[in-house]
């Protein structure tokens, strides 16, 4: 029974560990912010982490709350071990007079000040 409680201790620490993510690197700062459309929330904490929320027209939702795993090409993919997603970034952060916008899941998201 020790066995079990020590291989469950480590498996917990490895999960925290894991979870924590990493800080998004140099060249991805500019996907930190507080991303917003009608029906979109998408915050990218410079410590690697996302709050994703997606309400659907029929009253439901989507919620993703995770850290950032890694990045391939504009996309990055948030989760735990398997269970993760792939957020889809056609066009990545730029500045346009004078306000930040992406492109994530097909639709256009604003940055807040």
């Amino acid at each position: 029974m020790k066995v079990v409680w020590r291989i469950l201790g480590v498996g917990g620490i490895l999960l925290f560990f894991v979870a924590c993510g990493q800080p998004l690197p140099a060249d991805r700062v500019t996907y930190a912010g507080d991303w917003r459309a009608a029906e979109i929330r998408l915050v990218i904490t410079s410590g690697g982490r996302v709050d994703y929320r997606r309400a659907s027209g029929r009253g439901g939702s989507t919620s993703v709350q995770a850290p950032i795993q890694k990045f391939d090409g504009n996309d990055f993919i948030a989760g735990f071990a398997f269970f993760n997603t792939r957020f889809v970034v056609s066009k990545p952060p730029v500045l346009q007079n004078g306000v930040w916008k992406m492109t994530v899941d097909g639709v256009e998201l604003t940055r807040m000040p």
